[in-house]
């Protein structure tokens, strides 16, 4: 069984509305479908040989290997209590993920929103009825999955910086670096971010990842904010 997939970024496309990227793990090329949202995210990167790590789901069919790709666990876990449900598919499990975020999808279950749950692709009026009902049943507790953080917790107004910040969290995730040790550099980041700009010094991401990856390499639990 394969738990998660680690390499370099060889090629991304996309086919309708299904998005894939291929990964060179040890001389093997893995074709994976991933999410809308790591795509984008993937194609906006521009450094060169970059590894990327995604949790695998395999799915084994008659004539053909499935491999699904997520870049946190709880995504994987997630679309796979999905799957679990009768009738919901693969491609219904994506389209779930590609257009709300788990605590979006968790809070339509518990509100019942039928009409955001009903407007996914191929989710018709019996299929929602079910995934209601079942999901409920799975998920009693408020908060399951601690789903990625992102920064909006530190207001960017610049959106070249927001997004620059946003590709550093994707390429430290990428690079192995743990989420939690992510969160606690993040604010030095932005703030260096901020400072440079003030001082109208040109800031670049490669920069920006040295200087992450420098905090990182250091001991991320004796920095106080």
């Amino acid at each position: 069984m394969i738990s998660w997939i680690s390499g370099e970024l060889i090629e991304l496309w996309q086919n309708n509305q299904k998005f894939f990227v291929l990964i060179n793990c040890q001389g093997l090329g893995y074709e994976i479908q991933i999410l809308e949202s790591s795509f984008l995210k993937f194609k906006k990167n521009k450094l060169p040989n970059l590894n990327i790590t995604l949790w695998i789901k395999h799915i084994k069919k008659e004539d053909s290997d499935l491999l699904f790709g997520f870049t946190s666990k709880d995504q994987k876990n997630f679309f796979i209590e999905i799957l679990s449900i009768r009738g919901v598919g693969s491609q219904i499990g994506m389209g779930i993920l590609n257009k709300f975020s788990i605590s979006e999808v968790l809070n339509a279950i518990k509100t019942q929103n039928k009409k955001l749950i009903c407007s996914v692709p191929g989710i018709g009026q019996k299929m929602c009825d079910r995934l209601i009902l079942e999901l409920k049943s799975k998920f009693k507790s408020d908060a399951p999955f601690e789903e990625e953080k992102l920064i909006d917790e530190f207001e960017i107004m610049d959106p070249e910086i927001n997004k620059m910040i946003e590709d550093l969290e994707l390429t430290l995730q990428s690079l192995n670096y743990k989420n939690k040790d992510i969160e606690t550099i993040l604010p030095f980041i932005i703030k260096e971010a901020d400072d440079l700009t003030k001082k109208e010094k040109i800031l670049s991401f490669e920069n920006l990842l040295k200087l992450a990856m420098n905090y990182l390499d250091k001991d991320s639990s004796k920095l106080v904010r």
